[in-house]
């Protein structure tokens, strides 16, 4: 088996028990912002570790970073940022399940922002796949007992919510991808730990900041919350360690395809941990937008 696809299998179950846990911070004293930081705070000192013992065994030194690392570096820390707040803001709407598979709309997302931004023209077999997904999104945006479920749904916050993350989390992907390329090594986890190391200390750093300025008190919150924050940042660390290692050995479009096992992997942790009740209607939208995705990705 591959490297990158054990890498990605490994980010997705990783990723999954991290938003379990972000899932319980954000219900509890932490605000959405506040669950973020918490995230890549511990998650930072983490990394840090991993990769200085990994220079020390691998008996390598920290290549130069340019411009352009440091670049792609900060877009894609920040649409993570942005992503993940948005995607622990959904939970509060909609079950975990549901929330993950709105999240994981940034495949078809990353579709559109390529006809957009850099014109690459898409085939009627992929704009049906785009349709196909829409459908998806329409059955898991209504909102049980509304009379025009069908229309009203879009209009959910929801939706806005889960959508929003989905576009954040394919331009962190796009960044990320580009980071980990910029860096001067043929070792695809050097390459990886040191991209870690390098954007999970600026988010760390950044939302410190912000909190500080807007939400005073969540930073001791974080800190009172640390049994559980620490295992967010062990889980976030290995789940984005195993990301920036799938970017450096294959495509983003790829990576995403066989990441899209998070959704079964997120179906088991809503049903079975958080005893969330998953409608039919519901099972429909994920098994649609599945298909979609995984259609989309066989295309293109």
């Amino acid at each position: 088996m591959e490297l990158w696809i054990i890498a990605t299998l490994s980010a997705a179950t990783f990723q999954t028990v991290r938003f379990m846990l972000q899932k319980l911070l954000a219900g509890g004293t932490l605000s959405a912002t506040g669950s973020t930081f918490a995230r890549f705070a511990y998650a930072a000192p983490a990394a840090l570790l991993v990769t200085a013992g990994y220079l020390l065994i691998s008996e390598q030194q920290v290549p130069a970073l340019g411009a352009s690392f440091w670049l792609w570096a900060v877009f894609g820390g920040l649409g993570q940022i942005l992503a993940t707040v948005l995607v622990v803001l959904t939970f509060s709407e909609r079950n975990f399940a549901v929330g993950i598979t709105l999240k994981k709309t940034e495949v078809l997302q990353t579709a559109l922002l390529g006809l957009i931004v850099l014109g690459e023209a898409i085939s009627f077999g992929g704009w049906l796949a785009i349709l196909i997904g829409m459908a998806g999104v329409l059955m898991l945006s209504q909102t049980p007992g509304s009379a025009d479920a069908f229309f009203s749904g879009l209009r959910s916050k929801a939706v806005v919510l889960g959508l929003g993350s989905g576009l954040f989390f394919a331009i962190a992907g796009v960044g990320y991808r580009a980071a980990t390329l910029a860096i001067p090594s043929d070792d695809p986890v050097l390459r990886a730990a040191i991209s870690l190391v390098c954007v999970t200390t600026m988010q760390a750093l950044s939302m410190a900041i912000w909190l500080s300025l807007r939400e005073p008190g969540q930073i001791t919150k974080v800190w009172q919350a640390r049994g559980t924050a620490i295992w967010l940042g062990v889980t976030s660390m290995a789940g984005t360690l195993s990301w920036f290692t799938a970017f450096t050995l294959q495509t983003a479009a790829y990576v995403y395809a066989l990441g899209q096992v998070e959704l079964i992997l997120s179906l088991a942790a809503s049903v079975l941990f958080f005893k969330e009740t998953v409608t039919r209607r519901e099972l429909g939208g994920i098994g649609l937008l599945t298909l979609s995705i995984l259609a989309l990705i066989l295309i293109a």
